[in-house]
């Protein structure tokens, strides 16, 4: 794809730990930064809760349950006009292992 059609970058960062996405936020706005290209966010998105319930016991004591939950944290970056520096500095980034990035162009 030629970059001069490309308009703008949409950045998805998904983790379960918000403290490590919002390092990898960090890390992904320096990247852009460097390439002096506008980039809007991190914007958070609603956090998803998952909740399992289960049975303390397999067999007796039905009303003993344990509640376990689940959250997904996502933050959206937005890049306009990205350069082919602003590209080779984000395909050079070491994000955290529990980090899922998702990139979409416009």
């Amino acid at each position: 794809m030629n970059l001069l059609q490309l308009q703008k970058l949409r950045i998805k960062l998904k983790a379960y730990e918000s403290n490590l996405l919002d390092d990898s936020c960090r890390m992904v706005l320096d990247a852009v930064n460097t390439s002096e290209t506008k980039a809007v966010g991190p914007i958070p998105l609603p956090t998803k809760r998952r909740i399992f319930c289960v049975l303390r016991s397999p067999h007796v004591y039905k009303d003993s349950r344990e509640h376990f939950e689940i959250r997904t944290h996502k933050r959206i970056i937005d890049v306009y006009s990205p350069s082919e520096r602003t590209m080779e500095s984000l395909r050079g980034l070491d994000l955290s292992a529990g980090v899922d990035v998702e990139i979409k162009s416009f």
